[in-house]
């Protein structure tokens, strides 16, 4: 099953397309990577990279994999398609695809992802990524999505609201232990209820403020959501 990640954002199309495309920007807001870094490429190529994603303190996963843009469409919309890769033998993904698109609405920006990959270490992995691990990458693209967000229309930085994020999961479990050592375990069960269910502060990142499937529309907006297949044949050559 393809992923699929839409926020809407009230901010310029340049301002988003830079703190996307832009390495050393990207990587401050995208939780799915440590590292994203440019590779050599000549004049006229689609865009190598290398990514990396630190998994425990002491242990990197990483791949390479290649991208083009088209950023002047007569639409108005913008689109980023990527093929990546990965040989690290602990990275669940092997190979993928996927892509970008920018689309004008109004005030604001409609910024979306789908993309899909192929797991390794056989049927093991095809579980793994069904029950566990394709669940929290598309609940870190949207909680990533959220964070860009943030950053674009209040200024809050990734870093801010990375903050803002730990505090009050802090917060919210320091608050559920006080109460289960004070109360009867059916008001302590409510209050942890309460604690997983409230939305968070406006401030704090979340995942729940994007969309997860493409929305039903009539058909000109609907193909914003469709998959770039020419541009994304450009990379398979």
């Amino acid at each position: 099953m393809r992923l699929y990640v839409e926020a809407r954002i009230r901010a310029g199309i340049d301002d988003v397309w830079d703190r996307s495309q832009v390495p050393d920007r990207h990587q401050r807001w995208d939780l799915r990577f440590s590292e994203i870094d440019y590779l050599p490429c000549a004049p006229g190529e689609p865009q190598h990279f290398r990514y990396a994603t630190r998994v425990l303190p002491l242990l990197t996963v990483d791949g390479t994999g290649v991208s083009a843009g088209e950023r002047n469409r007569p639409d108005g919309t913008r689109t980023s398609a990527l093929r990546f890769f990965s040989a690290h033998p602990l990275s669940l993904i092997e190979e993928g695809r996927g892509y970008w698109r920018y689309v004008p609405d109004g005030d604001a920006l409609r910024f979306l992802t789908g993309y899909d990959y192929r797991p390794r270490w056989g049927r093991f992995g095809r579980v793994v990524d069904r029950l566990l691990f394709r669940p929290l990458m598309g609940w870190a693209t949207a909680w990533s999505f959220d964070r860009l967000r943030l950053w674009c229309e209040r200024g809050i930085t990734p870093e801010r609201s990375l903050r803002h994020a730990l505090a009050e999961v802090c917060v919210r479990i320091a608050a559920v232990v006080a109460t289960a050592a004070a109360v009867a375990p059916a008001t302590a069960l409510a209050v942890a209820g309460a604690a997983l269910l409230l939305p968070p502060l406006s401030g704090t990142p979340a995942a729940r403020r994007c969309l997860r499937r493409p929305p039903e529309q009539a058909a000109g907006r609907s193909e914003s959501a469709a998959a770039p297949t020419a541009l994304l044949a450009t990379l398979e050559q």
